[in-house]
C-alpha cells in the first residue's frame, strides 16, 4: 500500500492532473467511495497551485460534494481563476472521474476566496477556548482490520467520547502524504483532517442513522502550524431528515477556522432476519 493518499499519474492530462487514488482514501460508509477530507484536501493543492501569489492566502473553501466519488475510476483534478482581482480572487477548482459513458463528469468541486496579505497583527485574537493539549489525549486505534479505511490514516488522540459528547473534541494528524513525494501545505494538511467533523459528536448509533454530509464550508482566519488538527464539533438536526455539523478547527496554539457541513439524516431500514 502507498503511503499516500493520491498517486499523481500525469501532470500534463489535457482534462487536467491525473491521479490515482490508494485505500488510505475509503470511506467508511461504502468501500467504492471516497471520504471527504482526502478529496477536498487534493482540490485545495490544486486551488494553491492556480495562480500561485507570495502575497495571498485563501480565506475560505466550499467544497460541494456531487456524488460519491469513486476509489478505483481515474481522478483528474484542475483550477481556474474565476475573478481575478489584485485584493480579492476567486478560484475554482473540481474533481473529475469517468461518467457512465466513459467520459470524465465532475464528482466534487471547490470555490475559494484568496485574499491579499495585510498587516493586521495589532487585532489578533479569537474568543473560541483553546483545545486540551495533546498528550491529554487518549489514543484511538482504528484496529487492524484488512479493509482499511480513511480513518486508518489517521493519528488520533481522544479529549472525550467523540461519538457520544455533546461537543466532541480530538487531535489528528495524517500519516501518510496526500500526494506521494510531496509535503503537505499547512492547509492541505487542515484539509485532509477537517472533515471528520462531521462524524464528531453525532450521538447517532451508526447501525440505525446515515448522516452523509454533501459540503464542507471553512473559513480560515490564521494558517496552522504543526501537524496536529483539533477539532470541537457538535451536530443540530432537524425534524425532517436535514442535520448541520457545526465545528472549529485549531491547531496546538489555538483557533484556526471555523467548519460548517450539511448533512442528509437517514434511518437505516431494519435487517432482513432469516427464519
Amino acid at each position: 500500500m502507498t503511503d499516500a493518499y493520491y498517486d499523481l499519474i500525469d501532470s500534463d492530462d489535457p482534462v487536467g492532473q491525473r491521479f490515482s487514488a490508494s485505500d488510505h482514501v475509503v470511506s467508511t460508509w461504502a468501500a467504492t467511495m471516497q471520504n471527504a477530507s482526502p478529496v477536498a484536501a487534493l482540490l485545495v493543492r490544486a486551488i494553491e497551485h492556480c495562480a500561485p501569489r507570495e502575497d495571498s492566502r485563501i480565506s475560505r473553501v466550499v467544497v460541494d460534494l456531487l456524488g460519491p466519488v469513486p476509489v478505483t475510476d481515474p481522478l483528474w483534478v484542475r483550477a481556474r481563476v474565476e475573478r481575478p482581482g489584485t485584493m480579492i480572487e476567486l478560484i475554482g477548482a473540481e474533481m473529475l472521474a469517468p461518467g457512465p459513458d466513459g467520459r470524465p463528469r465532475p464528482v466534487a468541486k471547490a470555490s475559494a476566496w484568496r485574499f491579499q496579505l495585510s498587516d493586521s497583527d495589532e487585532l489578533h485574537s479569537t474568543p473560541a477556548a483553546p483545545l486540551r493539549p495533546v498528550a491529554e489525549g487518549r489514543r484511538r486505534d482504528a484496529g487492524s482490520d484488512a479493509n482499511q479505511t480513511y480513518i486508518h490514516s489517521l493519528d488520533w488522540r481522544w479529549l472525550n467520547d467523540i461519538l457520544h459528547s455533546v461537543q466532541a473534541e480530538c487531535w489528528a494528524r495524517p500519516l501518510v502524504d496526500l500526494v506521494a513525494g510531496e509535503t503537505m501545505t499547512p492547509t492541505q494538511q487542515l484539509f485532509a483532517v477537517a472533515d471528520i467533523a462531521n462524524g464528531m459528536g453525532t450521538r447517532l448509533e451508526p447501525a440505525e442513522w446515515t448522516f452523509l454530509n454533501t459540503d464542507l464550508a471553512v473559513h480560515i482566519h490564521r494558517l496552522p502550524d504543526g501537524p496536529w488538527i483539533g477539532v470541537r464539533s457538535e451536530n443540530h438536526y432537524g425534524r425532517d431528515g436535514v442535520g448541520v455539523s457545526r465545528g472549529t478547527l485549531f491547531d496546538e496554539t489555538g483557533p484556526v477556522a471555523t467548519i460548517q457541513q450539511a448533512q442528509l439524516v437517514r434511518r437505516r431500514p431494519p435487517m432482513d432476519v432469516c427464519r
